[in-house]
């Protein structure tokens, strides 16, 4: 057997970012920055009040107060999305609306909850100032500053940003285009079973899981138990898409088409891992597209996804090597952990949650075994449970966050 690290390793690192593409704003959520922005102006582009209110000098306004108010004289009124044309002078105000553009000769806002219109005049009760209430142009970009580095994924707060920075499109790497592929004449994607046939929920379940990570997911199908079947299969998938996963036929003793062909026409490892679940692995490169060859037990497969598989399609769409991993926190048990001492890191299924002690608390989800699909449902978080006799309630323990 071999590490968890060591697997790890042979697939990031044959899992190459995507060559990049230009995108617009709107098609740029969720993916990830190829390249540095660069803001092409200044944000906001121009001084502007950041209240309803008055602009004003502050000197005019120094000795307000309740009940004995400064008395200016109203020269007009601006709106946002007016230029500021008139400059105030000592004695007099202008009514400005929010984002309207900062006027000539006032450096304050009077906001208006401090004022009361009064005839042509208005009445301040309370001072300001300079500079109160008033945004600077290039306050919170400045023209030519760096914006986002490579590696930024963009939420919704992000693509505002570039929009407001005049960024129409950007270079991002592409989601992975990612095909899902189940072989076997046992399984059935619905319909009535005949005796010996399951349903086909590994197919289902890892479509569903690249979809939930951003990932463009692909669904190839059940391919049969023929070798001229399987080989199409596998051709057509590497040839379409980015990377392709298959599950089951990948313990040591297997024999199956899908290992016979994809030796034949790929370069790949057929590895035992020391963990549980998930032990066998298969990983390779058929034409310069990874495959990822995951176990056949259901429970297996969603692991081994997670501990391999998202990593190395992430890294494909173009997250940095740091942030390829689900986060991991420390938390304690609360239910009881322990095992035999197998020489394999067990990632147990559970429910996590945060107590009135700050502290992340971890119960089991249900049933262990790795063909148990339920308890997987119903996770939120794998606890790593290292080669030994496991751990009683209230042990600290490292918990891989998945939702």
């Amino acid at each position: 057997m071999i590490g968890y690290e060591e697997a790890r390793a042979r697939v990031v690192g044959d899992c190459h970012p995507l060559d990049p593409v230009s995108v617009p704003l709107d098609g740029a959520l969720g993916r990830v920055l190829a390249e540095r922005v660069v803001a092409a102006e200044d944000v906001p582009p121009f001084a502007n009040t950041a209240m309803d209110g008055y602009a004003v000098r502050s000197a005019d306004i120094a000795g307000a107060a309740p009940g004995t108010p400064c008395r200016l004289r109203v020269i007009g009124t601006l709106p946002a999305g007016v230029a500021a044309t008139t400059a105030v002078g000592h004695g007099e105000a202008l009514r400005i609306m929010t984002g309207a553009p900062f006027p000539d000769g006032a450096d304050a806002i009077a906001i208006v909850e401090v004022t009361e219109a009064q005839g042509d005049d208005v009445l301040i009760e309370a001072p300001a100032r300079p500079g109160d209430h008033i945004r600077a142009a290039g306050e919170d970009i400045a023209a030519g500053s760096e914006v986002f580095a490579p590696g930024t994924v963009l939420g919704p707060g992000h693509v505002g940003v570039l929009a407001s920075a005049a960024l129409a499109d950007v270079s991002v790497h592409p989601r992975a285009r990612v095909g899902v592929l189940s072989t076997g004449d046992e399984l059935v994607a619905s319909g009535p079973l005949r005796p010996g046939q399951i349903r086909d929920s590994n197919r289902r379940a890892l479509l569903g899981l690249l979809r939930r990570d951003g990932f463009d997911a692909v669904d190839l199908g059940i391919a049969r138990d023929d070798e001229v079947v399987i080989r199409d299969a596998l051709s057509g998938g590497t040839a379409t898409c980015d990377a392709l996963i298959t599950s089951g036929g990948v313990s040591m003793g297997d024999f199956d088409y899908v290992k016979k062909v994809l030796d034949e026409i790929g370069d790949m490892a057929w590895m035992q891992v020391a963990i549980r679940p998930a032990k066998p692995l298969a990983f390779g490169l058929v034409g310069g597209v990874p495959v990822f060859g995951l176990p056949g037990n259901p429970v297996s497969s969603m692991v081994s996804y997670e501990l391999f598989a998202r990593p190395g399609l992430r890294r494909m769409s173009g997250h940095l090597d740091t942030d390829l991993d689900r986060p991991t926190i420390r938390g304690v048990t609360d239910s009881d952990m322990r095992r035999r001492p197998d020489g394999r890191v067990n990632y147990l299924r559970v429910v996590a949650s945060f107590a009135a002690d700050g502290r992340c608390h971890v119960t089991s989800a249900g049933g262990q075994g790795s063909h148990q699909l339920l308890a997987m449902a119903v996770a939120n978080a794998l606890a790593v449970i290292p080669s030994g006799d496991g751990m009683a309630p209230g042990h600290d323990v490292d918990v891989m966050i998945l939702q």
